[in-house]
């Protein structure tokens, strides 16, 4: 399955979870179910976005768990997939 990137606006958190690509989260309580965490002092019902980083491209290993992504250089070719700081 495929790896997304998730941010809720309401706690300012990035998390990474795996899901179908027909799946898309809509709330903190849905995305902390998905990645197993409880969901703290956030409500439940606080929207969420999936970011465009290209799904199971960036890995959490790869930054801090709250960082934004990266951006993805024009080419993608500066860098294994395409991310290189540069943009």
């Amino acid at each position: 399955m495929p790896t997304y990137d998730y941010r809720c606006d309401s706690n300012g958190r990035v998390l990474e979870v795996n899901h179908r690509m027909s799946e898309n989260l809509s709330t903190w309580g849905e995305l902390c179910a998905r990645a197993g965490i409880a969901v703290g002092e956030t409500p439940a019902d606080a929207p969420v976005q999936r970011l465009a980083t290209g799904g199971n491209i960036i890995s959490s290993t790869s930054r801090s768990s709250d960082a934004a992504p990266a951006a993805a250089c024009g080419t993608g070719a500066c860098s294994p997939g395409g991310f290189c700081g540069l943009g």
